[in-house]
């Protein structure tokens, strides 16, 4: 039997109630206030071997979205997708054959070594043939910064060399986009879809460790092996043919081999007037890509508002991780306690104090928890939700997404990601003033973290929301050894009065927005603003 059928089967089971309780949820605390039973239990269960790292498509998601749902059905809650607790999200999985080879101009590079490409097309072969070459610096298109790299150049089926980050990185200038912080327009995913509006057939992104925030085997890694994506009924035809990514070496090879200098046009780019450069190469570039079809699932549960109950409160975190890697000394399972097993458990133990507070004195608009899928592998999960089939982004007044929680101790401030993006900051800075903490702007802005958890989904469909996030603020060896890696256990020697601390914040913001009618605003020009704007 098929992984994907076996896959299918274990799935069946769970969505008939099949599967038994790994914790019965009647053993877990019933009190009012922020339980640190509740939350150990859960993230112990959560981040157990017994659930094999919570990868997507294993048995592993199983037993997860089976005791998500079990416990968000004791506490009472109903389930938010057509009364069910789990919402289907179809993805493909893509493997693309890392034997291919790229040539520009008289240049031949090694996948791996020198760049990788993959697709999201859901077709077998990916080819360009003799396609025109031509850098179009940062491959920018803002016109809230008067910013278009795109400008005066038709990149129809050409492939586009851009650099990574944004200008304002590059200068530290902030008057320039955000200077050291990074705007979206800085994230490799913009640079993919900007290109693709503009009708490119090929994208490489340049990399340089510093303004990518990582190493060049962060992209080799996360950029071969099986892929996931969201399936359209179009098979993802809108999609850029390739996504690719160049060492800087071989960069300023194409760039020499063209008699130009890359620093210079690097340079050229920060500039409001760059004017795109056709190279005068050709790119050629073909690879076989492995297709295959599966079924995840989003855990969504529900407190039904009592006056405005089609206006929605949304608090999220994403429940898988890694799974579990074959390696020549055995299998290596990366449970993600911190990542975000954590965060798993506080939606769980947020949603039973609310509903608690809900039997005495109901919300006036509905509030939904959602367990996404797939976060890790591209905010899949989080994406499926914000296409708006189980509900219209217009409906939904603001998300709290929860990656990571502090696992330690107390602290006197709470992080901000992001800076004056939406009123949903000053609902962060009121409820942590009441908690007698200040906030604390994010320590890393170079690296977007904004832009890339489950949140961001939903952001850019319009929907403000704010990141809870506590990954290594905390505990300074979390990031080195532990962050996506084999060694994010649980730890009984956790205190977990960060987490209580935050848990009891999250809660304070979302009991507001479900009672006081307030439709929270974007502050700052952005395609958030416009979208939001376009749904009102």
């Amino acid at each position: 039997m098929s992984y994907i059928k076996i896959t299918a089967l274990f799935l069946a089971i769970a969505l008939t109630g099949c599967s038994e309780p790994t914790t019965p949820a009647s053993s877990l605390e019933n009190s009012s206030g922020v339980s640190l039973n509740n939350l150990k239990q859960h993230i112990k269960t959560l981040a157990s071997d017994d659930f094999e790292g919570r990868g997507p498509l294993t048995l592993g998601e199983v037993k997860t979205v089976g005791y998500l749902s079990e416990q968000y059905q004791a506490m009472g809650l109903s389930g938010a997708y057509q009364g069910k607790y789990l919402q289907p999200v179809k993805m493909a999985m893509l493997t693309a054959d890392q034997k291919m080879q790229l040539t520009m101009g008289e240049l031949s590079f090694t996948a791996g070594k020198d760049f990788t490409a993959r697709t999201k097309q859901l077709q077998p072969i990916i080819d360009v043939r003799n396609s025109d070459i031509v850098f179009v610096g940062y491959g920018i298109n803002a016109p809230e910064y008067n910013w278009n790299d795109y400008a005066n150049v038709d990149v129809t089926d050409k492939t586009v060399i851009v650099l990574v980050n944004d200008p304002g990185f590059a200068t530290q200038d902030d008057t320039l986009f955000t200077g050291n912080a990074m705007t979206y327009y800085g994230r490799w995913t913009y640079k993919y879809e900007e290109a693709a509006r503009q009708g490119a057939k090929a994208v490489f992104i340049v990399h340089e460790t510093a303004p990518a925030a990582y190493p060049w085997g962060v992209v080799e890694s996360s950029n071969t092996g099986t892929k996931y994506s969201l399936m359209d009924n179009n098979l993802n035809a809108s999609e850029l043919p390739v996504m690719g990514w160049l060492t800087l070496n071989a960069a300023e090879q194409v760039f020499a081999s063209a008699n130009l200098n890359y620093q210079q046009l690097k340079q050229h780019a920060l500039s409001k007037q760059f004017q795109a450069k056709e190279l005068n190469l050709k790119a050629n570039l073909a690879f076989k890509n492995e297709v295959s079809h599966a079924k995840s699932h989003n855990v969504v549960a529900q407190i039904t508002g009592s006056e405005t109950p089609d206006e929605y409160v949304i608090i999220s975190a994403h429940w898988d991780h890694f799974g579990t890697k074959q390696t020549d000394s055995g299998p290596k399972i990366y449970n993600g306690a911190v990542d975000n097993a954590s965060g798993t458990a506080a939606t769980l133990e947020i949603a039973r104090i609310m509903n608690q507070i809900h039997q005495q004195t109901p919300f006036k608009r509905s509030i939904i928890f959602a367990n996404f899928t797939a976060e890790e592998t591209g905010l899949i999960g989080s994406q499926e939700f914000a296409n708006g089939n189980m509900i219209a982004t217009k409906k939904m007044v603001g998300l709290l997404n929860i990656d990571g929680m502090n696992v330690l101790d107390e602290t006197n401030y709470i992080l901000q990601y992001g800076s004056n993006l939406s009123e949903m900051e000053h609902y962060l800075a009121s409820a942590a003033k009441a908690q007698g903490r200040v906030v604390k702007m994010d320590p890393r802005p170079q690296n977007g973290l904004f832009f890339r958890s489950d949140h961001f989904s939903l952001s850019k469909q319009g929907v403000p929301s704010l990141l809870f996030m506590s990954l290594g603020d905390t505990d300074p060896d979390y990031i080195a050894h532990k962050y996506h890696k084999e060694a994010d256990d649980y730890s009984d020697k956790w205190s977990l009065a960060g987490a209580k601390q935050d848990i009891e914040l999250v809660i304070d913001i979302a009991s507001q927005l479900a009672n006081n009618g307030d439709w929270p605003k974007w502050t700052s020009e952005s395609d958030f603003k416009a979208k939001r704007l376009e749904d009102k």
